[in-house]
């Protein structure tokens, strides 16, 4: 009888151990990411992966595509909720660094490196360029127009809009401003476009030019005195902030970041804001923009059509800045004319988007080289950018 007794104690106790361990697993395995996982995480695995592929495989924008597609990936590992590590949740490490990107402060530092690393000489030899930079935000305006039409709000039109100036940081920054909800779509999709331009702007760019035009052959700039480049910073912070004041945090730092490098004395501090500034804030807005895209919060309508505007108002402001510079030509004598391919250089892509000019140009004609004509209209274009992000800002806000 004892030993019956004994028997069933240690079968008790075997099992109360095999409940305890099976407990302990069930409980382990709700702490994975594939207790958690949804098909939504997949499909954002998969585009952060094509991210990574197209920065190392076709070289297309490598220091923004690698760090966003990484952090797509970091970012759509499911978890269980509350531990305190998803970019959504208050006091984790993600969310402290996501505040740069929720408050702005990563655009400007950007800027800064921008201005310290921008030669403005080919604007400033020849100011009219500028006239092409302006025309081809039309596509920031017109994917306002488009996001209003769908039936977006007028903030969120306008955050949407910007997307068409081809320029991240300025994406980030009015997004943060206007429409914080929609700052992961904005973002991503603004970074995806600017990588893109090598295949989406040439098709438009011989559609819309004839063979004559792409021909032209542009007189060779000026040079430009160091007075004039050392004056070009404060003249064009004081006439584009005091129209636009909402501008200055880009602006500001722009024009800061460029009289550091053409004033000649401040090397160290130019060398600083063109390497280490911009890198490591490049590096923390693309991994954060790409851990915000949450597969729970960022796959819905509103971001598939974010996307479908954002190429709408990249095609419109290159349609718009190479139209201009035809027009530009019928007030030109011979030999002053401007070679339309350079039209699309007015969108913000610096310095991309000068290269395809260049490009396209030696297609047709393997000595006429157009990437310092190019150069104006795109530094010019980092100009309106941040001018047009102001005038949305000033109207939305």
């Amino acid at each position: 009888m004892l030993s019956l007794f004994a028997t069933l104690l240690q079968v008790a106790e075997k099992m109360s151990f095999m409940d305890f361990v099976q407990n302990q697993l069930g409980q382990f395995f709700q702490y994975t990411a594939f207790a958690n996982f949804e098909i939504g995480h997949i499909v954002m695995m998969i585009i952060g992966c094509f991210f990574i592929t197209l920065a190392i495989t076709k070289e297309f924008e490598p220091m923004l595509l690698i760090p966003i597609g990484f952090g797509i990936l970091i970012g759509n590992i499911p978890f269980f909720p509350g531990l305190k590590i998803g970019i959504y949740e208050q006091g984790s490490v993600l969310n402290i660094l996501y505040h740069g990107v929720q408050n702005g402060w990563y655009p400007p530092l950007i800027f800064l490196g921008i201005g310290a690393m921008t030669d403005f000489s080919a604007l400033l030899s020849n100011p009219k360029l500028m006239l092409i930079g302006a025309a081809a935000q039309f596509g920031i305006f017109g994917a306002y127009t488009a996001a209003l039409a769908l039936g977006f709000a007028p903030n969120e039109a306008g955050a949407i809009g910007i997307i068409g100036g081809a320029d991240g940081p300025t994406a980030i920054f009015i997004s943060s401003q206007l429409a914080p909800e929609l700052m992961g779509a904005i973002a991503v999709s603004a970074y995806s476009y600017m990588a893109l331009v090598p295949v989406i702007q040439p098709p438009i760019m011989r559609c819309l030019t004839t063979k004559k035009e792409r021909l032209i052959r542009m007189k060779s700039p000026r040079q430009v005195s160091k007075t004039e480049k050392v004056i070009f910073p404060i003249i064009g912070l004081l006439l584009t902030c005091m129209i636009v004041p909402t501008g200055i945090p880009l602006l500001g730092m722009l024009f800061f970041g460029n009289l550091l490098k053409e004033s000649g004395v401040t090397r160290r501090l130019a060398n600083t804001a063109s390497n280490t500034i911009i890198d490591v804030a490049t590096i923390l807005i693309g991994l954060t923009v790409g851990c915000s895209t949450q597969a729970t919060t960022f796959l819905n309508a509103k971001s598939i059509g974010i996307f479908a505007l954002g190429a709408f108002s990249f095609v419109v402001a290159t349609f718009f800045g190479v139209l201009f510079t035809k027009f530009m030509n019928l007030f030109l004598k011979e030999g002053n004319k401007i070679n339309p391919l350079i039209g699309n250089s007015g969108v913000s892509a610096v310095p991309d988007a000068a290269r395809v000019s260049n490009n396209v140009g030696l297609e047709y004609d393997n000595k006429n080289y157009l990437l310092m004509h190019a150069m104006g209209p795109n530094v010019a274009g980092v100009i309106g950018s941040a001018v047009a992000a102001g005038i949305l800002l000033a109207f939305l806000k």
